[in-house]
């Protein structure tokens, strides 16, 4: 590709790769952060933060593309994704494989400055983000998929932190895993009727008129597992008061998507990064004062 080429392209890129719109870096960098301050019960190497945070951005903006390569006969026919460069024609195909390409490489490069166990998983981070996209064909809760490549930073972070990841580990990521399920559904009500049109599946039309209660269970859940965790790691008040807090943007959430309007949804969604910092505070404050 030209320079000129790249230089003209560069403003599709970023939208293809999302990074004008951060939420889902701020999804994965939560939980990622979660793992390695328990992992490093406190401040983590920083050598691993900075690694762990830049992977972070490389890798969801690798999976973005390739969810549009996944969906570029879907997204035209979609009102919140008709505008993506792959289904404007912005962007090719090539481009966008190549985009996916170039950010998987220059994060498995930063992979390497860690362990063999940690390198070994990388392989499985990558496989996760390559099937996500094309498992809303196949099944109604792509979310679990998107949850486990989401999520396994976690795991990640316990083997670059510790060598070996411990269950308190899997239980964290099993509890990001669910967590995806609650906060994705809530983006997936948007889209409910345009994916009742062309004929893709998702957890909002399987879960039907319950959706909102089933959210509500699930964002209970997590709350739930992240106390049995915090109780495991013998974290104390900061921590649970953090928990609490997360608490009440679970009922803002609910509250506002209740009469399924999509800005309201799709905005109930964006404030699950809200809760995953309030979490992450609580955690930050509790090992500051009880290390």
């Amino acid at each position: 590709m030209k320079i000129t080429n790249f230089g003209q392209k560069l403003p599709h890129f970023v939208a293809l790769t999302r990074l004008d719109k951060p939420i889902g870096i701020y999804l994965l960098l939560w939980p990622m952060l979660w793992a390695l301050w328990f992992a490093a019960k406190g401040v983590p190497q920083l050598d691993i933060l900075f690694i762990f945070v830049l992977g972070t951005i490389l890798t969801r903006s690798a999976g973005c593309a390739i969810n549009d390569y996944a969906d570029r006969d879907f997204d035209g026919h979609v009102a919140r994704t008709q505008y993506r460069p792959l289904a404007t024609g912005a962007l090719s195909t090539r481009d966008a494989l190549y985009a996916a390409a170039v950010l998987m490489a220059l994060a498995f490069v930063l992979v390497l400055f860690t362990n063999p166990l940690t390198i070994g998983l990388s392989f499985v981070a990558l496989l996760l983000a390559m099937v996500y996209p094309f498992a809303k064909r196949h099944t109604h809760l792509p979310q679990v998929i998107l949850g486990a490549a989401f999520g396994f930073a976690i795991p990640m972070a316990f083997a670059a932190q510790t060598n070996h990841i411990p269950a308190l580990g899997w239980g964290l990521f099993a509890t990001a895993v669910i967590w995806s399920v609650a906060y994705d559904t809530l983006y997936a009500i948007a889209d409910r009727p345009d994916d009742l049109k062309i004929g893709v599946k998702s957890s909002a039309i399987l879960f039907g008129r319950y959706d909102l209660i089933i959210v509500g269970l699930i964002q209970i859940t997590v709350l739930a597992a992240l106390a049995l965790i915090g109780l495991h790691a013998d974290r104390s008040a900061p921590y649970f008061i953090g928990l609490v807090a997360a608490s009440g943007f679970i009922a803002y959430q609910l509250w506002i998507a209740r009469h399924r309007e999509p800005g309201k949804c799709v905005q109930a969604f964006l404030n699950n990064s809200w809760m995953g910092m309030t979490v992450f505070i609580g955690l930050v404050v509790d090992y500051a004062i009880n290390p």
